[in-house]
């Protein structure tokens, strides 16, 4: 007995359709079937996970993917979510796992923030005629200036990251993506100047060539970490947390630890790739210096060092930690950050939003003078080329983005990524399915929306009378809050519209 109905029902227009089978064909759910007997597709709903991968290669427009209608008694303390979760715990005695980031109804401070413009006495700045600088570098800053016995300035700039614009491309691990994806994040990266990160399944044979536009990480597993894998990117990243399931360790099931993926994370076919929560190594700031250090060392010390943690209720003092660690930059990741899977329970309650987080960490570096000590990377659903202005705003050095790297792949957030069935070959290792993403065609869309971000981000800037990146980043006073509690705009430094 099957307690749940179906959340969506596939809605086929007998007239437009022409029996191509496409749909039946490209469905890795098995959702839609032929019939030899009758001739007829049928669709089992039960399988349907709203990829809409048969709406879009449907070119009769014959198929349509709508909710089901089908609805509970009414109860707010006992909604149909809720419900449905326990009957699936009922079913399976498991883990509730879900894909992608939280998607409860919180409030996304983003939205309730607007940006300023300049009018009469700041005049406002016409990108297509004057020059914008969207550059940036990350990395620790020298406390001093040094000159040499002619008075010649000394570089003593510690290894830095260099970008056209504040955005990178942000962690997904070769097994949770394909390397169709991999492929396809590394080139646009390379052409557009900007970075990719491996996450923590270590670095395909292939993608040495893209070295110098690529960020590796070390997470508690350690797989596929090495010293040629250490000096093949430009950074290196130590994983601490993420923002989809913060405190808890990775998992990449073993029917996905399969030929190459196997050898690039040098664990045996089969096993299941599980990371630790903690890294067994590091239980204090002392003991994270002691791994910053050590891969300066392996590395060096031309590499920055950046250290990922999740947005969490104490993350202030955690940053100030960081900070002082030796680490050159922090990666901040808020509570709606993606994920290939995540313990449901995890993903919908436990962090906070990446706007509160950031706006507290850049207060409190400031105010204990070691501001220049780090650079900060922000991510956990950054949508848009205003979301990058706005962190940019609130205090961030530049973004990290996901979710919407993927969805400009192709994909349509269907939640389905841990089965590892996805139709648009992004989330998958199954050989049918990988080669479905073309990466000569999802590079282009990639560069197509970081090159429509630039251009917007400049506009923006222009608006508000500012030529440089640089000169937006913690300046709170390009920023108003709509609809928000004064204890809000406290944490957030930003004052309310009309003030």
């Amino acid at each position: 007995m099957n307690f749940i109905y179906p959340e969506n029902e596939i809605v086929r227009n007998e007239k437009r359709c022409n029996l191509c089978r496409v749909c039946d064909t490209q469905c890795s759910y098995g959702a839609h079937e032929f019939d030899e007997q009758s001739g007829q597709l049928n669709s089992d709903d039960r399988k349907c996970v709203n990829c809409q991968r048969c709406v879009v290669l449907c070119k009769q427009m014959a198929l349509k993917i709508v909710p089901s209608g089908n609805k509970y008694k009414e109860n707010y303390n006992w909604r149909e979510q809720t419900i449905k979760e326990i009957f699936r715990q009922a079913d399976s005695g498991g883990v509730l796992l879900s894909g992608m980031g939280n998607p409860g109804d919180f409030k996304v401070y983003f939205d309730k923030i607007v940006l300023n413009a300049s009018q009469v006495t700041n005049p406002s700045i016409d990108p297509l005629r004057e020059p914008m600088e969207t550059r940036v570098s990350l990395g620790a800053l020298p406390r001093d200036i040094e000159r040499d016995g002619k008075g010649q300035l000394v570089n003593n700039l510690p290894p830095r990251i260099n970008l056209s614009m504040p955005v990178m491309f942000a962690a997904m691990s070769y097994g949770s993506i394909s390397l169709n994806a991999h492929k396809s994040l590394a080139a646009a990266a390379q052409e557009m100047g900007v970075l990719y990160n491996t996450g923590e399944g270590g670095l395909h044979g292939d993608m040495y060539s893209y070295g110098g536009n690529t960020v590796v990480q070390v997470a508690s597993g350690r797989f596929g970490v090495h010293p040629d894998y250490l000096r093949s990117g430009v950074a290196i990243e130590i994983k601490m947390g993420q923002g989809a399931k913060p405190g808890i360790g990775g998992h990449l099931p073993g029917t996905k630890i399969v030929g190459d993926i196997s050898l690039t994370r040098m664990i045996s076919e089969g096993s299941d790739a599980i990371s630790p929560a903690p890294h067994h190594d590091i239980y204090s700031i002392e003991d994270l210096r002691q791994l910053i250090y050590s891969l300066k060392e392996a590395t060096g010390y031309t590499k920055p060092i950046i250290v990922k943690v999740a947005a969490v209720n104490n993350i202030a003092a955690i940053a100030s930690g960081i900070a002082r660690s030796g680490a050159d930059i922090i990666a901040l990741d808020g509570f709606r950050g993606g994920t290939g899977a995540a313990p449901t329970r995890i993903r919908d309650n436990v962090g906070i939003p990446v706007e509160l987080a950031l706006a507290s960490i850049d207060r409190i570096l400031r105010d204990e003078g070691i501001r220049n000590n780090v650079s900060i990377i922000v991510g956990g659903s950054i949508r848009s080329s205003s979301d990058v202005v706005k962190a940019v705003a609130l205090g961030a050095d530049s973004v990290y983005i996901g979710t919407a790297a993927l969805i400009a792949m192709g994909c349509h957030l269907c939640r389905s990524c841990y089965t590892g069935k996805c139709n648009w070959g992004i989330a998958t290792q199954i050989p049918e399915l990988t080669k479905r993403l073309k990466p000569s065609v999802a590079q282009k869309r990639l560069v197509n929306l970081l090159t429509g971000w630039k251009h917007e981000i400049e506009e923006m800037m222009g608006g508000m009378g500012i030529n440089s990146i640089e000169s937006l980043k913690g300046n709170r006073l390009m920023l108003r809050g709509v609809g928000l509690s004064e204890r809000e705009l406290e944490v957030l430094g930003i004052k309310h519209a009309g003030e």
